[in-house]
């Protein structure tokens, strides 16, 4: 009827008292938390860098973001890769944005009000093994973990491993391993710190596709995970 129509009409008309500023509309409706948790599990950030600042004038801290947004993101992506719901190339990108938004963030850590310096880990992956995927992921969420991490690289010798913790001060090892022959080496490593007189002052883990628990203890470690989070959990209880 031409009473519906015009009541139609006056429904779909503008309406300036109740229009969204065109500005609003490009404000993300979600939280600066839920975006950097996004950013995470996406393995994208086009807007890393903005909303790590925005972050900073909510949480403070460079580690309270860290510790909260990032963190909670990096342990739905290993929830998920856990579960099988996201495979080895998304955890990667995740890993790398959560790199990305440390290094960001890297300035305000010296500058945080409680000054305590962070714990420092080696990780590396033992000689005679070339992988280092697994481990990179590792080392993303040890420093988002709070911890700063010398990282070796691969095929690294068992001195090269023992100097640098000695001439750092390092207490914590991380070795890493995928080749069955990697299991050989990381005994090899623990042993150069028994050579060393310097097994008594470090704490051990090791980790890799052929770490077990009967591993562990042939090659005398002092921990084994399978994790990132198991291997952030064990270096964070030392740490403490």
């Amino acid at each position: 009827t031409d009473k519906a129509s015009r009541i139609l009409a006056a429904s779909a008309a503008p309406n300036p008292g109740n229009a969204i500023p065109s500005e609003a509309k490009n404000i993300p409706a979600e939280s600066v938390s839920s975006r950097l948790r996004d950013a995470i599990v996406k393995g994208a950030g086009p807007n890393l860098e903005c909303d790590i600042q925005e972050a900073l004038n909510e949480y403070g801290t460079a580690v309270a973001i860290i510790e909260g947004p990032l963190m909670e993101g990096m342990e739905r992506v290993g929830k998920m890769f856990g579960e099988g719901k996201m495979f080895l190339p998304q955890v990667v990108k995740s890993a790398k944005v959560m790199r990305d938004a440390v290094q960001i963030l890297e300035p305000y850590m010296n500058n945080d009000e409680d000054g305590v310096s962070r714990p420092k880990v080696v990780i590396a992956t033992v000689k005679g093994d070339v992988h280092d995927i697994g481990k990179n992921i590792v080392r993303a969420m040890l420093e988002a973990g709070g911890f700063d991490v010398v990282a070796l690289g691969i095929d690294v010798d068992p001195q090269t491993i023992v100097d640098t913790a000695k001439n750092e001060g390092i207490k914590i090892i991380a070795l890493s391993g995928v080749l069955t022959l990697a299991v050989d080496s990381m005994k090899d490593t623990i042993e150069a710190f028994k050579a060393a007189g310097m097994r008594d002052d470090v704490k051990i883990i090791v980790g890799g596709a052929p770490v077990t628990e009967t591993v562990c203890a042939s090659v005398g470690a002092d921990e084994w995970a399978l994790s990132p989070q198991k291997t952030v959990s064990v270096c964070q209880g030392w740490a403490s």
